[in-house]
């Protein structure tokens, strides 16, 4: 059993989200687990769907962002979910999901739709139902540890995701009926004595009509912190597809060049760099339905958005800062051209 407890002196509301596992069988793995939120979230800082229940988002969560911090969503999901791993590494799960999703800010941030049912014609609040089958295989992954949480012990193996979602249209006076399927692969590599390159490729689609809850907002990052397979110099929903392709590649030298000037050898520091681009496109039929939004609805279809970063890690040994620069896209409004991002940690 897992959960938290959180108060916004904002909104004067409490917070909250409560996880539970079983591992029912050790054998193969039969895992039911479920839980329940309730919350203020940054939506749309990943691609992959996720359920779960407690995978809150580190940029909800930051105090400090780069400019405004309006974006947010009241969230209340619900999950039940089944996993067997009958293979090992190779886990297999289904499951349900009940959400209700509305702007915590509208004034500055609308997930409004047009919904020819309501009394006005617009709706302001999201019910959705969804079925879900996600795969997930890590050939060559390493744990220790029986129970319903193991422990990796190694780093050095691949993630290939899979996922299939139903959307339920009237069930439990759920709003919307779509399909979306999503993939991810995620591959290091030894690149001799260069280093590590740590890559990932994601590509989804969304059939059938939906509003901008329930889209794809390529992930931006408005926080301090540097986040792997998010876009340092995008601001939140800056971006939004139904159907999207995006890479994101690592490279960590190690120290092989920084150990080869005198002076700086005793500091042990890496050279880090990084490159990540997408595309993605938004059906006329979604910018019609969710027409109310007051935020613009783009998508890098024209051209593959792209950024680069230069970093530098192991500084006393915990602290990494990361250099950013965009691309393209320079024309849109707000658009930065250049941030820092840092991230503490110890790495052995």
């Amino acid at each position: 059993m897992q959960g938290y407890l959180a108060y916004g002196f904002g909104d004067d509301k409490f917070k909250y989200g409560i996880s539970g596992k079983w591992l029912v069988d050790k054998k193969s793995r039969f895992i039911i687990s479920g839980g329940k939120r309730r919350d203020i979230e940054q939506l749309g800082i990943s691609l992959t769907a996720t359920t779960d229940v407690l995978g809150r988002s580190i940029a909800s969560s930051s105090v400090f962002t780069v400019g405004s911090n309006d974006r947010l969503t009241n969230i209340d999901l619900t999950t039940f979910n089944l996993e067997l791993e009958p293979v090992t590494n190779l886990r297999i799960g289904v499951g349900g999901s009940y959400r209700t999703l509305s702007s915590a800010l509208p004034d500055a941030f609308s997930l409004d739709y047009i919904d020819p049912s309501a009394p006005t014609g617009i709706s302001s609040e999201i019910n959705q139902f969804d079925l879900s089958t996600i795969l997930i295989y890590t050939p060559g992954k390493k744990t220790i540890g029986n129970g319903v949480e193991r422990r990796d012990v190694n780093d050095n193996y691949s993630t290939l995701f899979l996922s299939y979602t139903n959307g339920v249209k009237n069930f439990l006076d759920s709003d919307f009926d779509y399909k979306k399927v999503q993939f991810s692969y995620t591959q290091p590599w030894q690149v001799g004595g260069l280093g590590r390159l740590l890559s990932t490729v994601e590509t989804g689609k969304t059939f059938g009509e939906v509003p901008l809850g329930l889209l794809n907002a390529i992930p931006g990052n408005q926080t301090f912190f540097s986040v792997y397979n998010t876009f340092s110099n995008l601001d939140f929903y800056e971006f939004v597809t139904d159907t999207y392709v995006s890479a994101h590649l690592e490279h960590n030298f190690n120290g092989r060049f920084f150990s080869r000037i005198p002076f700086m050898r005793k500091w042990n520091l890496r050279e880090i760099i990084g490159l990540r681009g997408v595309w993605g496109e938004l059906s006329d039929e979604n910018r019609a339905l969710s027409a109310p939004a007051n935020i613009p609805l783009i998508a890098p279809n024209d051209k593959i958005y792209w950024e680069y970063s230069v970093g530098v890690g192991n500084i006393l040994k915990i602290l990494r800062i990361d250099f950013n620069f965009r691309g393209n896209y320079l024309e849109n409004p707000g658009a930065r051209s250049f941030g820092v991002t840092g991230s503490f940690g110890f790495h052995f």
